[in-house]
């Protein structure tokens, strides 16, 4: 299969350790020296409308690439439990004390 950046950009990334989306790749890594892909880039969420900043991004190194496919990128990504914890739903106050 043949795959353009351009189209690696609208797949969905799903961890197969838990089933969670990580999101939509937003960036690929490439060695200039080697001409291979290092790894995917996912840029972490608005907080807040993006008045607070960005969350934390998520790099998976084409070591945890385990298919792509025609609609998603499967991956087997230990999330750690800083960025991709906070990936769950959490009420205003809650994310606002801790």
């Amino acid at each position: 299969m043949v795959c353009k950046l351009e189209e690696l950009r609208d797949k969905s990334v799903i961890n197969v350790k838990d089933g969670v989306c990580l999101g939509c790749v937003d960036d690929v890594v490439i060695d200039t020296c080697s001409a291979k892909v290092i790894s995917l880039v996912i840029y972490g969420r608005c907080r807040f409308f993006g008045l607070f900043g960005r969350e934390d991004d998520i790099i998976i190194s084409w070591n945890n690439i385990n298919v792509i496919g025609d609609d998603a990128v499967l991956v087997c990504f230990e999330c750690l439990p800083c960025s991709c914890g906070s990936r769950k739903k959490r009420n205003f106050f809650h994310s606002l004390f801790n």
